[in-house]
């Protein structure tokens, strides 16, 4: 029974081994080929960012009526006198927003909308085949003349 031996040559260290390294091979391989498609990623996280950061900007500093109790309350006045800003002059805007830097320049888009329909649209107009980065917020519309509000969605689009 002694004199039985297993004459294929092969140990536990050398079968461990081989085996680290193969799954080492196909690790490298999986994390090579994910790397390939990287450049062919679309952009759209980092355009959405834009388009938040931008919407904070406008919602809650710039259009804001500064009322601590409705950090959304926007006027009415303002967004009119925004919206013709960025219609005569869209580039000095989109300047003063931030969206112009010396390698990358951002186009941009302004909707306003309550239950019935649109109320106003600033801004260029978005192209087909392009990602665009899109936030929305509900806002409340404060009517400066009669001092009533209503809620409506802004939305805020970069490309």
């Amino acid at each position: 029974m002694w004199g039985i031996m297993d004459s294929k040559g092969q140990i536990t260290i050398d079968y461990l081994i081989s085996i680290t390294i193969f799954l080492f091979a196909i690790i490298f391989v999986f994390d090579y080929t994910a790397g390939i498609f990287t450049p062919f990623q679309s952009n759209s996280d980092e355009t959405t960012l834009i388009a938040d950061r931008t919407s904070t900007i406008l919602v809650e500093k710039i259009l804001s009526e500064k009322d601590e109790n409705a950090p959304n309350m926007v006027s009415k006045t303002k967004i009119c006198v925004f919206f013709t800003e960025l219609d005569t002059n869209y580039e000095g805007t989109v300047d003063y927003l931030g969206l112009s830097g010396s390698f990358l320049r951002y186009d941009f888009n302004v909707t306003l909308e309550n239950e019935t329909g649109i109320i106003g649209m600033a801004g260029k107009t978005i192209p087909s085949r392009v990602n665009v980065g899109q936030t929305k917020r509900i806002v409340l519309l404060k009517d400066d003349n009669t001092g009533n509000t209503e809620v409506a969605i802004m939305s805020f689009r970069v490309w």
